[in-house]
């Protein structure tokens, strides 16, 4: 099926998806899920064994797994904080396996196996939580076995269709190696132009705490909304000093009269999945002037400015409005 010996794929098929998925799972911007499915399909042509694969793949997955959980249990919030200033999606993965977890429990941590932004979050996010490990690794290694195999087998179902994709590569000197090689490509190359849009996007619609430092001394300064979710709030009970607190479902019933105001939004970080849908929604509402907070709450804080407690209360947006 492919210009590479049957023996080399028997000897080390297993190995070769060990690695990979170790690697993807530590966090090492590469796709697992072509090899399974190349894996899987020579699974169907008697050149390797389907237990050893997937063997090879849970074992993988669980150390890698357990690496991140315990770094989330030793280090906590300055990990998952960390990791949301470096990714372009982690920040919205953690307000979404937050939400999942107090909804439904332990359980999405099989679940989040499927989905490649939650799948490497909700290891370090379990660990910052009160779990027990052995727990974690029970639903981890459900959801790793599901995975897996669901790729082994696509992979074994589709054998024929490989191999008719790898006989059309075989004349110009192609195998395997560089269906995978453009794989790994095509999935950076997604990856890179991802990261690219949001920070143009970000260029144009951000302050820096400087500034917002500076506006909040004039004569007219901004309204400035915290846009965490309550879970992060009751973590970080504090905010910047006279910000409103957002109840993100209720920007329905704001005050139609904001589109003459001048808005800051700050979540923990300047990309959070928070602010973004807090400013969209801000715009369908004519309230064009919204600019979002560089670094978010974690970035003030960090360059040392002032915040102060939150309020026994929550006073919600709408609330705070009827004072202004």
């Amino acid at each position: 099926m492919i210009q590479i010996p049957p023996s080399a794929i028997e000897n080390w098929g297993s190995a070769a998806v060990f690695a990979n998925v170790l690697a993807t799972r530590l966090g090492v911007p590469l796709p697992a899920i072509p090899v399974l499915v190349f894996a899987g399909s020579a699974i169907a042509g008697g050149n390797l064994v389907f237990s050893h694969v997937l063997c090879a793949a849970v074992v993988a997955a669980l150390l890698g797994d357990g690496v991140w959980f315990s770094a989330g249990r030793i280090y906590g919030r300055r990990l998952t904080d960390s990791l949301g200033r470096m990714s372009l999606s982690l920040d919205a993965s953690m307000r979404t396996t937050r939400a999942l977890f107090e909804r439904f429990g332990v359980g999405i941590v099989a679940v989040a196996k499927f989905v490649p932004g939650l799948a490497l979050i909700t290891p370090p996010l379990m660990g910052t939580t009160a779990i027990a490990p052995a727990m974690f690794v029970v639903w981890d290694t459900v959801g790793t076995v599901a995975w897996a195999s669901f790729w082994l087998l696509g992979g074994a179902l589709f054998e024929r269709q490989l191999g008719m994709l790898l006989s059309v590569l075989r004349p110009h000197g192609g195998s395997i190696l560089d269906v995978l090689f453009a794989a790994a490509v095509l999935y950076l190359t997604y990856r890179y132009l991802l990261r690219w849009r949001l920070r143009k996007w970000l260029s144009r619609r951000v302050v820096t705490p400087e500034r917002l430092d500076r506006m909040m001394r004039s004569s007219t300064p901004p309204l400035i909304v915290d846009a965490r979710p309550a879970s992060v709030r009751r973590d970080e009970s504090y905010r910047i000093p006279g910000a409103f607190l957002l109840d993100v479902e209720s920007l329905e019933s704001m005050d139609a009269n904001l589109s003459a105001s001048n808005i800051v939004v700050y979540g923990m970080y300047a990309s959070d999945a928070a602010v973004r849908k807090v400013r969209k929604r801000l715009l369908k509402k004519n309230v064009v002037n919204a600019r979002l907070l560089y670094g978010g709450l974690d970035e003030w804080v960090r360059r040392g400015y002032a915040v102060e407690p939150l309020p026994p209360e929550l006073n919600l947006f709408t609330a705070s409005m009827a004072r202004i």
